[in-house]
């Protein structure tokens, strides 16, 4: 395989920039995403659509996920009409989904047996590092493969590293989110404190944000939080997901989360209250 072909399934707000970007690169991109019109714009550029996921798995070397939870991947990989069904023997799929790191095992065993690479490839860096091609990306899966899909990460993303065997990838994004959920407790926290003290919450950033208190979220979502804009780069629905999936494995190797515990209630309180499809930073409407 000479893996020009590449297969992208999932246009929400990181992977339409995603694919644009090995669009860009000059791969041969078939995409698919349940919605047609988000893919309109990458078919202007050169993509092709495909109507059904297996037609988009039969005709790539490599395919991309990312979607939105756990049972969607299952279904994309694993039904009839799914990724492991269709693709060619020696095709690469990877996920970067944030999903179950169980499920992440599952999926690369049952590849073995059709003799198709699966990696688990989450990213952190949210639209903003989607868009500027910064992406963190922890990989679980096989060395050889990782290797194979490194040129692909390479044109998404900045920081990439192999974790270790399937699962690992997920478990590492699980630990990203445990430190962001606590960090945005602390951002909004902060911030609020110096409104509520009578400060310019702008101008302290710029105190403590090249200090020991820097932060991605402090620097980049404190301002958001400041201006009341609430618009999704990360929404809050696919945050409540992500830590539920963290509470459950780490209930399962009996740790305590005392601090990924809070977040996940208030921000279940914000998903409850139908504030999900907004940006995580809309936390801050808590604190005033």
């Amino acid at each position: 395989m000479t893996d020009k072909n590449i297969g992208f399934i999932g246009l929400g707000v990181m992977g339409r920039s995603m694919a644009g970007h090995l669009l860009a690169a000059g791969f041969n991109v078939r995409v698919y995403n349940r919605t047609r019109q988000k893919a309109d714009a990458l078919v202007e550029k050169g993509a092709v659509w495909c109507d059904r996921v297996a037609d988009l798995a039969a005709a790539s070397d490599i395919i991309i996920t990312i979607v939105g939870y756990p049972a969607d991947v299952q279904e994309i990989f694993m039904g009839p009409a799914g990724i492991l069904e269709n693709a060619p023997a020696g095709a690469l799929a990877i996920d970067m989904t944030t999903s179950d790191p169980a499920l992440a095992k599952k999926l690369w065993a049952h590849g073995q047996q059709k003799n198709i690479g699966v990696l688990d490839a989450p990213v952190s860096g949210g639209d903003i590092g989607a868009q500027n091609a910064s992406l963190s990306i922890m990989v679980g899966g096989e060395a050889d493969d990782f290797q194979r899909a490194l040129p692909i990460f390479e044109i998404m993303g900045a920081n990439i590293v192999y974790q270790g065997k399937a699962g690992c990838g997920q478990h590492t994004k699980m630990a990203n989110q445990i430190a962001i959920a606590s960090g945005m407790i602390a951002v909004c926290e902060s911030l609020s404190y110096a409104r509520q003290a009578g400060l310019d919450p702008e101008t302290v950033l710029k105190s403590i944000g090249k200090g020991a208190a820097a932060s991605w979220s402090l620097n980049n979502l404190g301002p958001k939080m400041i201006q009341g804009d609430d618009a999704p780069g990360f929404f809050i629905r696919h945050f409540v997901k992500d830590m539920g999936i963290a509470r459950s494995a780490a209930r399962d190797m009996e740790m305590k989360t005392p601090g990924l515990d809070m977040a996940y209630a208030l921000y279940k309180q914000m998903e409850d209250q139908g504030d999900g499809l907004k940006g995580t930073q809309a936390l801050f409407h808590l604190f005033e």
